[in-house]
């Protein structure tokens, strides 16, 4: 075996089994949307990757279909329908870059979503490592996964869309039944690797549309370089329509017809733009 030979060897047997598993073969994902010409999920014009499974439970979840992990039925008005489609990263990323010349061309890129993409990541990171550099990628996450996974997806993209839903712990358990902790341990990595990302909070009318918590997310980001910008989305008032279509009910706590406040004046003065969507 000549010296090359042996080096090559030697690296390769230093890698863990579960790496070489990821390396040599084709995982399998489930993914239940891919959305064309997205215009509000990072820069420029993306394809947005929707992925299965959610370990949070937002009152307020518009996406329900992407709360299970697996393909379920979803009954329509006149039709029904599979949600949820297993494809391999292969096959996906194949897909993504088809468009690489239309993502250039206008600065965008391709942006993963859910559910909660973290929670594929494996899966998610092998994709990432076959379309880029080409495209540029984000992740839109809520955070709730382990140091490790976050570090480890957040080596492999471009760009972030981090939500925050509550800086209340408790408040945070209340309306997504997990705790903010390991979210906000998440958000202190993501500002202290420098990476450029946008902080999402849904404003949820009687949830966490005060002033406090206005406040406290502003005391989260002051110091974040590679913060861009705060997005507010307001509620979606059609967040429902799609529950009783997979066997769920919409039974929120808070009052779905109010409008939630902004408070746009607290970030504007600190110097942090914000965009309410």
């Amino acid at each position: 075996m000549v010296k090359k030979e042996r080096k090559a060897l030697k690296t390769y047997l230093s890698v863990p089994v579960v790496k070489i598993f990821i390396y040599l073969c084709s995982m399998k994902g489930t993914i239940f949307s891919i959305e064309e010409f997205a215009i509000n999920d990072g820069p420029g014009i993306r394809t947005t990757v929707f992925l299965k499974g959610c370990p949070l439970r937002c009152e307020w979840c518009h996406n329900p279909e992407g709360l299970s992990s697996k393909p379920q039925v979803m009954k329509k008005k006149d039709e029904t329908v599979v949600s949820g489609t297993v494809i391999e990263s292969d096959e996906l990323a194949e897909r993504l870059l088809r468009d690489e010349k239309i993502f250039k061309l206008n600065n965008g890129g391709v942006t993963f979503t859910g559910g909660e993409p973290l929670l594929q990541a494996e899966f998610l990171c092998q994709v990432l490592g076959k379309i880029r550099p080409q495209i540029h990628c984000a992740i839109e996450t809520s955070g709730y996964a382990n140091e490790a996974v976050f570090e480890n997806v957040l080596n492999n993209v471009d760009f972030v869309l981090f939500d925050c839903k509550h800086t209340n712990d408790v408040l945070h358990k209340r309306y997504t039944q997990v705790s903010n902790r390991q979210i906000l341990r998440n958000l202190q990595i993501l500002k202290e690797s420098g990476r450029d990302f946008i902080l999402r909070v849904p404003l949820i009318p009687g949830v966490n549309d005060t002033k406090e918590n206005m406040l406290a997310i502003r005391d989260l980001i002051l110091d974040a370089t590679g913060l861009k910008r705060v997005e507010l989305l307001r509620y979606n008032k059609l967040a429902g329509a799609k529950y009783g279509m997979i066997g769920l009910d919409y039974k929120p706590s808070f009052d779905t017809e109010a409008e939630p406040r902004c408070y746009t004046e607290v970030l504007a003065e600190a110097g942090i733009e914000v965009l309410v969507l």
